[in-house]
């Protein structure tokens, strides 16, 4: 039995050399050098072009589609700054009023104009501006505006209304 052969050993002279992996190169360029693994068996050829597979054509498709995210992202954060602009815009507006009207009430028995002057430099100091100042009997009424840039390019005013006077019982 030692004369017999075994299977494995006719075969051995047909077998394939282990698969390589060819580097690119040009159709008709010769790839040089031995790639790892391999037998060494001298330069590949490559006969066609490599084929263009569906996944080849979606590079790049998850760069555009963070981009676009990322977008959204910047657009929802430039609204809620300009919401928030425009809410701190319309609470300086009411406090400058308010304290405009304040100032105004302490000099409304003098006279009209006295109360209005105050009114309008408090306002002022307050960010503010005066639009309308006037008495209703012993109260002012004093209306106050302030500017707010929402976004670049975007102006906008926010007004407030307020009334003081004496305490009625």
């Amino acid at each position: 039995m030692s004369g017999a052969k075994r299977p494995a050993d006719t075969d051995a002279h047909r077998r394939r050399a282990p698969h390589r992996t060819v580097p690119d190169t040009a159709p008709g360029q010769v790839a040089t050098g031995r790639v790892p693994g391999t037998s060494g068996l001298g330069p590949v050829r490559r006969r066609h072009p490599p084929a263009v597979t569906a996944s080849d054509r979606d590079r790049g498709g998850a760069s555009v589609c963070l981009l676009a995210v990322g977008l959204v992202f910047v657009m929802v954060g430039m609204f809620g700054a300009a919401v928030g602009a425009a809410r701190t815009a319309r609470q300086q507006a009411a406090v400058a009023a308010d304290l405009g009207a304040l100032a105004g009430a302490g000099r409304a028995p003098a006279d009209a104009e006295a109360a209005c002057s105050a009114a309008a430099e408090i306002t002022g100091r307050n960010g503010g501006r005066l639009l309308d100042c006037r008495l209703d009997g012993l109260d002012v009424v004093i209306t106050a505006e302030v500017g707010v840039a929402l976004l670049p390019g975007l102006t906008r005013v926010a007004t407030a209304t307020a009334r003081a006077g004496p305490l009625r019982s």
